[in-house]
């Protein structure tokens, strides 16, 4: 059965008002047409869909039904008709990004503002989500692309992954742990003139990334440690990285996390180097098929920055 647009139109302007006037006078339309409009789309469907009285308007049962399945229609058609728009000025492409905080550093927004310079006619939008959630936002479409931290050993088929930043992780202890008892300071880190060993550790609680929501990131510590010669106790889990900080700057217990993730705490953790030097490498994940454009260009700058 075939509406028109503008039969639509006035039904959707008599549910949503409830009254035939004020309905002609939103569309800027003579009330004779619109009742016309509604006769017409209740003959086309055999069923009253309004009930007409002295008291007003209101809708029938069937007219309810018709109204909430087709609700969404004519806010779809405009998002349609601004999409096209959109293409009329060159506003054609956009990107849907995911990423976690811990590689949220200077370098990377650096990146993202020379993209948006270079490319003003792309669309941008950052996803906050765990690795895991992005991985399977990609494979339903609802992500172009997430920086998930570490390659996963296990992962949704045809997803790609691109190495694009090595990064060390660091000891994160609360400021004041018998483990920090030399004087340290950010220049002192970065000269590495203070380390700890990872046996060091093995008698620590340790908050850590749950295994759910980054998977690669807690095997990669678990393994880390395990060569150290013990398995880390871990007490408290949080699905983001920077939570994990901030539990640590609390006093909780010690974590092995993103030298990235220190620039954030301040002077509430001591994070320091390990002996073992172990570093991970960070890679951006995109989903299968066709990379469009925008996403070529991304990972060009990307990869070329070598945040």
């Amino acid at each position: 059965m075939d509406y028109t647009l503008r039969e639509l139109e006035c039904f959707t302007a008599v549910a949503e008002e409830l009254s035939f006037t004020r309905a002609a006078r939103r569309l800027h339309l003579a009330q004779p047409p619109l009742s016309r409009h509604i006769r017409v789309l209740e003959e086309k469907m055999g069923v009253r869909l309004f009930e007409r009285d002295q008291h007003g308007v209101s809708l029938t049962t069937a007219g309810g039904l018709f109204y909430e399945e087709t609700r969404g229609i004519l806010p779809q058609l405009s998002r349609a008709g601004e999409a096209v728009r959109r293409a009329a000025r060159g506003e054609t492409a956009r990107l849907r990004l995911g990423f976690v905080s811990a590689v949220l550093s200077a370098e990377l927004v650096e990146t993202f503002r020379k993209f948006r310079a270079a490319h003003a006619q792309v669309q941008v939008m950052l996803h906050d989500s765990p690795p895991a959630e992005q991985l399977q936002a990609i494979t339903e479409g609802r992500l172009d692309g997430g920086f998930v931290g570490l390659m996963p050993e296990d992962h949704p088929a045809g997803v790609k992954f691109v190495p694009w930043r090595k990064e060390p992780l660091l000891c994160f202890l609360p400021a004041g742990h018998p483990l920090a008892k030399v004087k340290t300071n950010a220049k002192h880190v970065a000269q590495k003139k203070y380390h700890i060993a990872l046996a060091d550790l093995a008698r620590e609680s340790f908050i850590a990334v749950s295994a759910g929501a980054a998977p690669a990131f807690a095997t990669h510590v678990h393994s880390l440690c395990r060569e150290a010669g013990f398995r880390p106790r871990i007490v408290l889990e949080s699905p983001r990285a920077q939570a994990v900080a901030v539990m640590v700057a609390a006093g909780s217990g010690v974590a092995l996390l993103p030298e990235s993730l220190a620039h954030l705490m301040g002077k509430a953790v001591s994070a320091l180097p390990l002996k073992e030097l172990p570093e991970i490498t960070h890679v951006f994940a995109h989903g299968p098929g066709r990379m469009s454009g925008a996403m070529r260009e991304f990972l060009d700058l990307l990869t070329a920055d070598g945040c």
